[in-house]
């Protein structure tokens, strides 16, 4: 069941109050937050928390200006070191000291931020954004604007159409999925709409352009995990994250597209799970 939480950000105006939805699974074990991507929402780690919750106590959250939560206030910027600070202050918030983290594409950068910060035990960054060339960052925020473009501009009831059929779940989704058409269509729709009406896109989008992601992340066990059939940060980048990471570990996960958590949950829950099982092991 979804909760919300408030927590302070800083703005240039002195520290402001936000809010934030979330999701807790699990019981017990070591606290496990999940960030999903841009114009995405909490509900994409659904197949993977699922998973996770029976070893881990699971937080799956709405970043800021996306899903159900609210958008930063006016004059805090979406910029990178920002997001993370903001992040650190919802984990407080939550009562969570340094938890592992994974997250994918914006939230995986996001997640390596925080482990920068020394705020998380572990990082799994699942396709992480900030690896591309210029070339490969305008095609990919060119394929977002189109996906936004077409769940805005399309009625909610041709939204719906379309996600009752597997071609139509290709269309609105096949940029992201290996394979779209498996998506339950209720799925599909909801995300179409969280798309739609994610208030932090652009500005998100806007602070995106100048990152480029080549310092280390030193002192904690780093996964970067890439899907074989990626079509929108394509896979080479994991190379590149892996010249940046010396010490990450990098994982391919055969047969997933950009956002694997749905095209081989088992695989990506078992990719996190190894990574935060070696924070526990000595160097």
């Amino acid at each position: 069941m979804a909760a919300t939480v408030s927590f302070p950000v800083d703005s240039p105006a002195g520290p402001r109050t936000t809010t934030a939805s979330y999701e807790r699974l699990g019981s017990g074990g070591e606290p496990l937050l999940l960030l999903h991507g841009i114009g995405h929402h909490r509900q994409a780690w659904h197949p993977v928390s699922e998973i996770l919750a029976t070893e881990y106590e699971v937080y799956a959250v709405d970043l800021p200006g996306f899903g159900d939560s609210a958008p930063l206030p006016e004059g805090v910027p979406y910029d990178l070191r920002a997001m993370a600070r903001g992040l650190g202050s919802l984990s407080s918030a939550l009562g969570l000291d340094r938890p592992h983290v994974a997250g994918n594409s914006l939230g995986g950068l996001l997640a390596l931020e925080l482990g920068r910060a020394g705020l998380v035990r572990s990082v799994t960054a699942l396709s992480p954004a900030g690896f591309w060339s210029e070339a490969e960052r305008r095609y990919a925020f060119g394929a977002l604007r189109a996906m936004r473009t077409g769940a805005t501009a399309l009625p909610v009831p041709a939204l719906e159409r379309l996600s009752r059929s597997a071609l139509g779940r290709a269309a609105l989704t096949g940029t992201i999925y290996a394979h779209p058409g498996r998506r339950a269509p209720e799925a599909v729709r909801a995300e179409s709409l969280a798309l739609r009406t994610a208030t932090g896109f652009e500005q998100t989008l806007a602070a995106g352009r100048g990152v480029r992601v080549t310092e280390d992340v030193p002192g904690l066990p780093v996964t970067v995990a890439w899907g074989s059939r990626d079509r929108l940060l394509l896979p080479r980048q994991g190379v590149r994250a892996k010249r940046a990471i010396p010490g990450a570990r990098l994982v391919r996960l055969p047969g997933c597209g950009h956002v694997p958590m749905h095209d081989d949950p088992a695989l990506v829950a078992k990719v996190i799970r190894d990574t935060v099982r070696s924070a526990a092991v000595p160097a």
